[in-house]
């Protein structure tokens, strides 16, 4: 066979199995949409009702972060429009403790701190750190709890499991 030529049989056997190929295509995206589930509207539906889950974790000894933070959760609040919408997390531990000792606590950071509890809020103060910082409840603003586990990381990792969209500013 010269260089030049080219052998019918052989270009017609590749052009049928390049259309082969082509024609399997079709079948395989059909078969992926089958694997996508299909969801009615009452299931979407169903589905927006349910509850935003957010934790959002402070730690830090900025007074102006901690403000932030809980501006954040007041506007996320909001966003999702309002308590009913979304349950919300505060973990905070090490140095952030005395930012939020009763006695000390910034005014500003006060009303925005009782704005959430009212809110729903449930913040819980790292057990660990209270102990380091010999606080108790009764030193911290009111509105706060421990933290199931003691150690505060350990909650935020549990909190994270059960489904909860970690923030931290």
């Amino acid at each position: 066979m010269d260089v030049g030529t080219i052998d019918p049989p052989k270009e017609v056997a590749m052009f049928a199995q390049s259309l082969g190929r082509l024609a399997l295509v079709p079948t395989l995206a059909a078969a992926v949409l089958l694997t996508i589930p299909f969801h009615s509207p009452q299931a979407l539906a169903a589905n927006s009702q349910e509850k935003v889950k957010v934790l959002y974790h402070v730690d830090g000894k900025d007074p102006e972060v901690a403000k932030y933070a809980l501006a954040l959760i007041n506007k996320h609040i909001e966003a999702e429009g309002g308590p009913d919408k979304i349950d919300v997390e505060l973990v905070v531990h090490g140095p952030a403790l005395e930012l939020f000792e009763k006695d000390r606590m910034d005014p500003e950071m006060q009303k925005r701190f009782d704005q959430i509890i009212e809110k729903g809020v449930h913040a819980e103060m790292c057990q660990v750190s209270m102990k380091l910082f010999g606080k108790t409840l009764d030193n911290l603003a009111k509105g706060f709890v421990a933290t199931l586990h003691p150690v505060a990381v350990k909650r935020i990792a549990d909190l994270q499991r059960e489904g909860y969209l970690y923030i931290k500013p």
